[in-house]
């Protein structure tokens, strides 16, 4: 079964995952402009563009467990997933100046300030911006080894956007809840990989 799809997944132009990625965003305009939303609009636009950033986020997470525990080979798309999610996180963001805050900055700072689930969504959306901005060729020769232990901030990023979702809330609601499980389990499943290796190296200092 892995085979089949990974060959049809070959087939598969990096394009055509953007192109996927684009229908929650048209989703949202059509439901926009046809009075679709809730009660509170500003309110729907930004919650759906920071969940959809989150499940993108999840999806970039899940390629390498996903490779390692079934074969799947998602890995030539995680880097569109990756910037399909900032875009999303973007979107989230600017929603949130433009028409809650009405880009009045000083408010903005005062918001920031007095709601700690701010501060999480802001600290968050940096380590995303720093991924994203050396999500290409030239930073990987350029950084080296750093590179990979940038990226690394996707895990903490990650728990930090779903912390904030479920803090902005409330509420102690499923889907956040289940959102916030399934990162931490992908977190698990990274870090219970380095436990055989952290074995193995402790192996001849206990003998010696």
């Amino acid at each position: 079964m892995a085979q089949v799809l990974n060959r049809w997944f070959r087939r598969l132009p990096v394009w055509a995952v953007w192109l996927l990625g684009a229908i929650p965003l048209v989703l949202l305009v059509w439901d926009t402009f046809h009075g679709n939303l809730g009660v509170e609009p500003v309110r729907d636009i930004e919650h759906r563009l920071g969940r959809t950033a989150l499940y993108f986020l999840i999806g970039t997470l899940a390629v390498t467990p996903l490779l390692r525990l079934t074969r799947i080979n998602l890995v030539p798309f995680r880097q569109a997933l990756g910037l399909i999610c900032f875009s999303y996180a973007v979107l989230h963001l600017s929603a949130w100046i433009a028409f809650d805050m009405a880009f009045l900055w000083a408010q903005m700072l005062k918001d920031v300030v007095k709601r700690p689930y701010l501060i999480f969504g802001m600290l968050a959306f940096l380590m995303l911006t720093a991924l994203a901005v050396t999500s290409n060729r030239w930073s990987i020769r350029r950084m080296g080894a750093g590179w990979r232990r940038l990226h690394r901030l996707i895990y903490p990023a990650a728990v930090l956007v779903s912390v904030h979702w479920l803090w902005a809330l409330k509420l102690w609601e499923s889907k956040p809840l289940t959102m916030l499980g399934l990162i931490l389990v992908l977190l698990a499943l990274r870090l219970l990989r380095f436990l055989p290796r952290a074995g193995r190296n402790a192996a001849p200092r206990a003998g010696a």
